[in-house]
């Protein structure tokens, strides 16, 4: 199975929309989404290097507020989710140009 170049950041663009989705429905956790989220290497070096920085970045706010007990985090926790959301469109705009 052989894709064109430019497919595969998509198709890693469309997982993590996906496991996104399952950490909003509380089906993954948010250590399980950082680690699948920081996989998708192609998808990251398509990207200009400041998308690399703030993916990161939330990632690591993700993983540091998952330490704390639910109750006190599940609101960042929500914001977070929201950026990661606000990332993965704009990422999507850079991978589609209009």
């Amino acid at each position: 199975m052989h894709h064109a170049p430019h497919t595969a950041p998509l198709s890693q663009l469309h997982a993590l929309q996906d496991v996104l989705a399952q950490l909003r429905q509380g089906m993954l956790t948010a250590h399980a989404f950082s680690d699948q989220a920081r996989q998708h290497r192609e998808l990251l070096a398509s990207l200009p290097a400041r998308y690399t920085e703030v993916l990161h970045g939330l990632l690591d706010r993700l993983e540091s507020s998952a330490l704390f007990s639910e109750e006190s985090c599940s609101f960042s926790q929500r914001e977070l989710v929201d950026s990661l959301q606000m990332w993965i469109d704009k990422a999507g705009g850079v991978l589609r140009p209009s």
